[in-house]
């Protein structure tokens, strides 16, 4: 047995293996797959953990508006005299000989332990945190929306997977099919030429057909094992095993006016939702970066304990204010305005060329479902009329009207028609599921009715 035979009967026997696993399970549905991917999916998992530090985002701008409260505990010992002498102060330990020169220049060491609380408000500050607010809000929808759209490419990835495999499947059965023909054909033109009525010719070009469909065969299981491991890469499940997968079957799919399309996708595309969520964010930011030159107002205040030891006696004092403050040299506002200003500059550019690109996507999806429906009608009678012209020549060739060359030719085309066939049935489905992936609308529920 030869390198190549040997390899031929490899893939026979995995593909034969992986049908009787089929048999134990049931098949995988698009809804499954797609489930599947939205669970487990790297890049669903990422896009959720955006909108969850998007939604914290939110909530570490609300602590701007709380009050800050801090409690500290300072243990410190020393002999400085301003240290020594303002501490005693505060301790309340304060006496008439404390007042000596020597006393004051030479002190001993003292002790101090501190037990501070201290708070700061900012009460007003010209509406900046009000806005900063709202942006992170908005950025929080943004990304909600994004996750949106990435969910919807996913299933879009995932539907052009499964049709790959259900199409190499396809593919698989025809060329089966073709090699029983071929070698049928090969037996029939032995026994025509034993009987001298075919050339030996006529029996190198049958064994030369046969070979070439055994190669076919070959190559449609390995786009099999891609097609699977694209499926795989799809659903985020490198486990994922080989089953049968349930058939999408011809459909005929409602198609509205190209206006009407570019109406549904101005209105449902998720993408398009984010970014403008994300232009209204950085029209925050920007009034934000104008109030951050206005005037702030913030009330102050401190409580502090000083005791010569842990647990011991001794003073306490406080101390509360506000205060009024205004940036008189804001150069470094002046260049985050600038920054915040040329972002939006950046983001409506962004958003018209998204526009743009929309119509885009839109029309090219209308133009291909039309040309794929035209495709599928043209696939399904050039599948009959080839079928049955190689009926006519089996049966012209059987009487000797007809050279082995004709035959041959005939049952190519028969088995490119019917390639082109399933083809032009998946291709049709795709480019339903590309309208509902440009207009926005390509849900679970929509994929599910493609079967």
């Amino acid at each position: 047995m030869n390198m190549y035979s040997f390899r031929a009967l490899w893939l026979v026997l995995l593909i034969s293996m992986s049908g009787v696993a089929c048999v134990a399970e049931e098949p995988l549905t698009l809804r499954q797959a797609i489930d599947l991917a939205l669970g487990q999916s790297p890049e669903a998992s990422i896009a959720r953990a955006d909108s969850l530090a998007a939604k914290s985002a939110v909530e570490l701008a609300r602590t701007r508006l709380l009050p800050q409260l801090t409690f500290t505990e300072d243990i410190s010992r020393g002999d400085d005299p301003v240290y020594a002498f303002g501490t005693r102060l505060r301790q309340r330990q304060f006496t008439q000989a404390d007042f000596a020169v020597n006393s004051l220049n030479f002190p001993q060491p003292i002790g101090n332990f501190s037990s501070r609380f201290s708070g700061q408000w900012i009460a007003f500050d010209s509406f900046k945190a009000q806005k900063d607010i709202r942006r992170a809000g908005l950025l929080r929808e943004s990304a909600s929306s994004s996750a949106s759209a990435l969910d919807q490419q996913i299933i879009f990835r995932v539907l052009g997977a499964y049709q790959q495999v259900l199409y190499a499947v396809r593919e698989i059965d025809v060329a089966e099919h073709e090699q029983e023909t071929a070698a049928a054909l090969l037996t029939s033109v032995e026994e025509h030429t034993n009987a001298g009525l075919a050339l030996e010719s006529d029996r190198m070009s049958a064994e030369v057909n046969v070979a070439a469909c055994k190669g076919t065969l070959i190559a449609a299981q390995g786009d099999l094992e891609l097609a699977w491991a694209t499926l795989r890469e799809a659903t985020g499940a490198p486990d994922l095993k080989v089953r049968e997968l349930k058939p999408i079957e011809p459909h005929a799919f409602p198609q509205g006016t190209l206006d009407d399309e570019m109406a549904k996708a101005v209105k449902s595309r998720s993408d398009l939702a984010a970014l403008g969520q994300a232009q209204s964010a950085q029209v925050s930011a920007l009034s934000a970066s104008k109030s951050d030159f206005g005037p702030r107002v913030s009330a102050y205040g401190n409580w502090e304990e000083d005791r010569t030891s842990f647990g011991g006696v001794g003073g306490n004092n406080w101390v509360a204010g506000v205060q009024i403050s205004v940036d008189i040299l804001p150069v470094g506002k002046r260049t985050q305005l600038e920054r915040d200003k040329a972002a939006k500059l950046k983001i409506d550019a962004q958003m018209a060329a998204a526009r743009q690109h929309l119509r885009l996507e839109v029309s090219q999806a209308h133009i291909h479902l039309e040309t794929a429906e035209l495709q599928l009608e043209t696939a399904r009678a050039a599948m009959g009329q080839s079928a049955e012209g190689l009926r006519i020549l089996k049966n012209r060739y059987g009487a000797g009207l007809a050279t082995i060359t004709e035959l041959l030719r005939a049952e190519d085309a028969e088995r490119q028609s019917q390639s082109n066939y399933w083809h032009a049935v998946y291709g049709n489905a795709m480019a339903y599921s590309e309208l509902l992936y440009a207009t926005g609308t390509l849900t679970p529920d929509a994929a599910e009715e493609l079967q």
